[in-house]
């Protein structure tokens, strides 16, 4: 089951550009924070599960059971579905509490941007490890969804989570489907042969869609 944790994923979202100086300033400061106070733990885990049956509306694989029809083919095979869970860790929910407790709500908002901004570039980097390992294989990986997006209902989150075996870097479930630490997320990607890219992303019915930097890197990844 390959995982990676403790990854330095702080040095790559450095340096990106903020709006105003003092925008910038404050990204700064947060930065230099969750640095110095080692806030971030970031890991991720997947793995590739062959499909148990044929694929079709309902995707079943490792023994779990997803109806997530945006992810069949317009051509080629789809044969594994690509599970993966991602964190940073709690260090950096468990800051931003102690800044609101003190008032100091622009650094807390601040810092949880960051947050944000760190678990999907965690993401980033679990997919390219997924799609090197799939080419590996002669495959192809299209599509990407997440539990409680559309195309995939939430309840799917469990089945996920155990397939990528997000115990194993620290995430866990509970009975509300909300993950432990909140900064962690989880995935699934079709894999197969000959797989044509997508022409949805899991961001097209999202309203901040416009003005996402999220949204917009995700639109020129597919």
């Amino acid at each position: 089951m390959p995982c990676a944790r403790g990854f330095d994923v702080l040095k790559a979202v450095d340096g990106l550009p903020e709006g105003s100086a003092s925008r910038s300033r404050l990204r700064r400061e947060v930065l230099d924070l969750a640095r110095d106070e080692g806030l971030v733990e970031a890991a991720y885990s997947y793995r590739i599960v062959a499909l148990d049956a044929p694929a079709g509306e309902w995707l079943r694989a490792g023994g779990e059971a997803f109806h997530a029809p945006w992810l069949l083919p317009e051509s080629g095979r789809l044969t594994a579905l690509a599970c993966a869970s991602c964190t940073i860790g709690a260090g950096i929910e468990r800051r931003v509490a102690s800044l609101v407790a003190a008032r100091r709500a622009s650094r807390a908002l601040a810092l949880d941007q960051l947050g944000n901004e760190l678990l999907f570039e965690v993401s980033r980097i679990a997919q390219d490890r997924m799609l090197a390992d799939a080419r590996r294989r002669a495959l192809t990986m299209a599509g990407e969804l997440r539990p409680g997006d559309p195309g995939l209902a939430l309840d799917a989150q469990a089945a996920v989570l155990r397939l990528a075996d997000a115990a194993a870097i620290g995430i866990e479930l509970n009975a509300g489907l909300l993950m432990r630490p909140h900064k962690s997320t989880s995935m699934v990607l079709g894999v197969g042969i000959d797989l044509p890219a997508v022409s949805w992303s899991r961001c097209q019915h999202c309203r901040s869609r416009a003005r996402c930097r999220h949204g917009a890197a995700v639109a020129a990844a597919a």
